[in-house]
């Protein structure tokens, strides 16, 4: 006999058991806000404390501070600040978002240890008997999630308010039925969850694997018998007997360039693309190449010719590199990004690029950024990066060799990635059945 339905009247939640509630988080939560600091009032040791960052970067959907490593504040807000105080069970969620997909992210408390909810953070504590992880489950489900995403405003960054949450709509099964489906989805979804981590694993080895090939082959080359000498750079060691280092400046055809600041979003494919630091991601592609920035006029010495390399000047990518060829038609680059054009005759640019993949090269990022009190890598720094520079045709010889190996190990790597995908979007399929209804368990 199939069970009696009614509207839920939410969006994205369908038809519902009969014997369900429908009520606004008002009814059922009581809310609060997180601690009036800001970051530089957090240290290594105190009590802990649950920030915004911590919910988008590290520990959305539940967190325990006697497992998970968050900063701490000074054990003093236990007088001052006790309705910052957390307990088990409790909701935080970040009050603002970069973006729309982050609306509502949120984690939950999952421990008996003091802890404070930080800064950025509004706080939601049940009033009535619910169970907490069936809740959690409700809140990652996409139908909810959509509430919040529809109601929030910003440009750039999107405010979430306490109103907003107050009037996002639950649904509540008879709290017998809510820890049914709450046990059910811990033991399934933990079990999609050690599967997707293990496929993770296997991403991180591939990714390490490909970035030791790139490091060996770019400052050992293809000759194993060579005979070898000391390169005289820490990061970079011994180095073929017939090959040089040279200053990056020194394999150029023509000085580093910046990118232009032109901002705009006319679309037509009549008009050259512009890249811009944001549509590189940290997988040294492009984000979406299909939906670039066009602009009808674009100066000439932006236009990238094939086998310029980009090179990311400042943000959450700062010195990653991207490779540009022909086959992305006419394009440009916009500012924050950094043009190098290599000379072939001593520098072979899809070489040059490698050398960017390495470990080397990230040993050499981080020593710049220790010297720096702001996390940007300018022309002038880049223009004294050191490199290896075997002769060119080795060089052509090293970029077809680690074209074709990386290329099967980029291959490897996107079909573990689908299977995430795959496994992350069944997940999210199984919470959203068991959450709004569509599926039932005995209780």
């Amino acid at each position: 006999m199939m069970d009696m339905l009614k509207p839920s009247g939410v969006e994205g939640f369908g038809e519902i058991p009969v014997d369900w509630e429908v009520n606004k988080m008002a009814f059922t939560f009581s809310f609060g806000k997180g601690l009036s600091i800001t970051k530089e009032d957090l240290q290594d040791e105190g009590i802990p404390s649950i920030t915004y960052g911590d919910i988008h970067s590290r520990f959305g959907f539940q967190i325990n501070p006697e497992v998970d490593e968050v900063r701490c504040v000074d054990p003093r807000y236990m007088k001052s600040a006790r309705n910052s105080l957390l307990q088990y069970g409790d909701f935080i969620f970040a009050d603002t978002s970069e973006d729309i997909a982050g609306s509502g992210n949120f984690t939950h408390f999952n421990s008996h240890a003091p802890a404070f909810a930080g800064y950025h953070t509004i706080t939601a504590r049940a009033k009535r008997d619910v169970d907490v992880r069936f809740i959690a489950y409700l809140f990652d489900s996409e139908p909810f999630r959509n509430q919040i995403r529809n109601s929030v405003s910003g440009v750039k960054v999107f405010s979430i308010t306490q109103i907003i949450l107050k009037s996002a709509k639950l649904l509540l099964p008879p709290l017998p039925e809510q820890r049914a489906i709450s046990a059910l989805l811990d033991n399934c979804c933990g079990q999609v969850d050690g599967i997707i981590a293990d496929l993770e694993h296997q991403v991180e080895i591939l990714r390490k694997y490909k970035k030791a090939l790139i490091t060996e082959t770019v400052t050992k080359g293809l000759d194993t018998n060579v005979s070898m000498k000391d390169s005289g750079v820490e990061w970079i060691g011994e180095i073929p007997m017939h090959w040089d280092t040279k200053r990056l400046k020194y394999g150029l055809s023509e000085p580093l360039q910046y990118g232009a600041n032109e901002s705009g979003d006319e679309f037509d494919e009549r008009y050259p693309r512009y890249i811009r630091i944001t549509d590189i991601t940290m997988d040294n592609a492009l984000k979406d190449e299909g939906k670039l920035s066009l602009f009808p006029t674009v100066a000439k010495p932006y236009l990238l010719k094939d086998g310029d390399v980009l090179f990311a000047r400042s943000g959450a990518t700062v010195g990653k590199s991207f490779y540009y060829d022909e086959s992305y038609g006419i394009a440009a680059f916009a500012g924050y990004l950094i043009k190098a054009r290599t000379n072939r005759r001593i520098l072979m640019p899809r070489y040059l690029y490698y050398i960017t993949l390495g470990s080397g090269y990230e040993t050499w990022k981080d020593q710049v950024f220790s010297q720096a009190t702001i996390q940007n890598i300018g022309a002038d720094k880049y223009s004294q990066l050191l490199i290896t520079v075997p002769p060119t045709t080795e060089q052509a010889s090293i970029a077809t060799y680690l074209d074709s190996n990386c290329a099967e190990i980029d291959t490897l790597v996107a079909e573990k990635m689908c299977s995430i995908e795959t496994m992350r979007q069944y997940k999210r399929s199984l919470i959203y059945e068991y959450v709004t209804g569509k599926k039932r368990i005995a209780h």
